[in-house]
């Protein structure tokens, strides 16, 4: 029996997918990475805002198409659309053999059985209580992996759907953590840890008591021989000075911020439920500024949020231009069903959402050009992750970008020069909008 896989969505649901592969792996399964070969196909789906959710449902109507025209035998649909629309799934897509919620990744292979036996399979567990963490089959390649260190989230964001689909805010044990990582560190030589969960810096309130990521960083520096270590999702309400002095004293940990801040209007932020104001926003930025030399900050921000004004709109764009992130992105608003903004009156225009992501983002790509040129003539320490071929020349990260989201480091060079999770030096020689060309220094 061969097994496929299709997962999308954030790292977090990647995650998921390298869990649910080593439960296949172990129960003796075929991995192929091809579905036309497959005999089932899993698909581990996103529901965070309408794009993610339209990917989702494209995605299985596309692998419907195998099991009409092709040996297919079974589908399987996992993550979050399978959590937050299981009655819509099994009733409009009869094509769906199998249907299991975010509480339910590790019934993976009594999916696969009862689909085998020519039955179908729900599973919907409680979300609260899944067991964090597990063997997994990484999917990243050999130098970075994903370390997923919390699960779910009690923010409560009137636009979000995910305390829903994913359940209160929940820790890892700390002693599970570093023991994974160091299992990755040692087993697979892993150079760059990533942490992840859906709000990071809330790590370790609900079990030691007080906001404990600082603790937990140190910890994975010195208990394994990562190189790099970068954290993702981080709230600017929990940004303690613990953490701020972890920055500086501890060599592994890149100077690197992920900090959504989604607006820097507080009548907007209030409107969002978001933790703390305009001012403190402005505030944790420049303690970061001011406390971490070098720091590079990745943002992002909602576009055409109800009852978002020109006024609203002007004072984002203003700060925009004064912040000077790094990196940065932006959405337009999506009405998600079952949030409290789902239901305000003051719904913006879909026209006025895009037009205004479309000058925010003209804002952005004036300042990342005019950073990314600065950059030219100087040496920078990057991480060697792939070969292309087509350009003849290797991809690789610096401390500044993290994987998926940021840009690369393009190295011409004959293939067999450098290998994947090589950590050197290089001299950027050209830069783009996001990315930049590089030799060897």
């Amino acid at each position: 029996m061969r097994i496929g896989f299709v997962s999308l969505g954030c790292p977090k649901n990647q995650l998921d997918t390298e869990v649910m592969l080593g439960h296949i792996a172990s129960a003796g399964y075929e991995i192929t990475p091809d579905e036309t070969e497959a005999d089932i196909v899993v698909i581990n789906t996103c529901a965070f805002i309408g794009d993610a959710k339209k990917e989702s449902i494209d995605n299985i109507l596309d692998i419907a198409w195998l099991k009409e025209n092709n040996n297919l035998k079974g589908i399987i649909v996992t993550g979050c659309l399978a959590e937050r629309y299981r009655e819509e799934v099994m009733q409009e897509m009869p094509e769906v053999d199998a249907l299991l919620g975010t509480g339910s990744v590790h019934d993976i292979v009594e999916a696969i059985e009862a689909i085998s036996n020519g039955e179908k399979y729900t599973s919907f567990k409680d979300k609260n209580e899944v067991e964090l963490g597990g063997d997994r089959i990484v999917t990243t390649g050999d130098a970075m992996v994903y370390l997923k260190i919390s699960e779910g989230c009690n923010n409560r964001c009137t636009y979000c759907a995910i305390p829903d689909i994913r359940g209160k805010f929940r820790s890892r044990e700390m002693d599970d953590i570093v023991r994974e990582a160091k299992e990755l560190v040692d087993g697979l030589g892993i150079k760059e840890l990533v942490v992840v969960g859906q709000d990071t810096t809330a790590y370790g309130i609900d079990l030691y008591g007080s906001y404990q990521l600082h603790t937990l960083l140190r910890r994975l520096a010195t208990e394994t021989d990562v190189k790099w270590l970068r954290i993702l999702y981080c709230y600017p309400d929990k940004i303690t000075d613990e953490l701020i002095r972890e920055f500086n004293e501890n060599p592994k940990l890149v100077k690197y911020i992920d900090l959504p801040i989604q607006h820097i209007s507080s009548r907007v932020l209030k409107r969002m439920n978001r933790r703390g104001d305009g001012a403190l926003v402005r505030e944790v930025i420049r303690k970061l500024r001011t406390h971490i030399e070098g720091i590079s900050i990745r943002s992002t921000a909602i576009v055409g949020f109800p009852g978002e004004t020109d006024e609203d709109f002007s004072e984002l764009c203003s700060f925009i231009k004064e912040a000077r992130f790094e990196h940065f992105g932006a959405f337009t608003y999506s009405r998600e069903e079952g949030t409290p903004a789902h239901d305000f009156e003051d719904q913006i225009d879909e026209q006025v959402k895009q037009d205004r992501y479309d000058i925010l983002m003209e804002h952005q790509l004036g300042i990342s050009e005019e950073m990314q040129k600065s950059k030219i003539g100087t040496k920078i320490e990057v991480l060697v992750e792939a070969y292309d071929p087509v350009s003849e020349a290797y991809c690789a990260r610096s401390k500044q970008d993290a994987p998926d989201i940021d840009g690369k480091v393009f190295i011409p060079a004959r293939k067999g020069t450098l290998s994947e999770g090589d950590i050197i030096e290089v001299e950027v020689i050209d830069a783009l909008d996001y990315d930049l060309i590089a030799k060897l220094a």
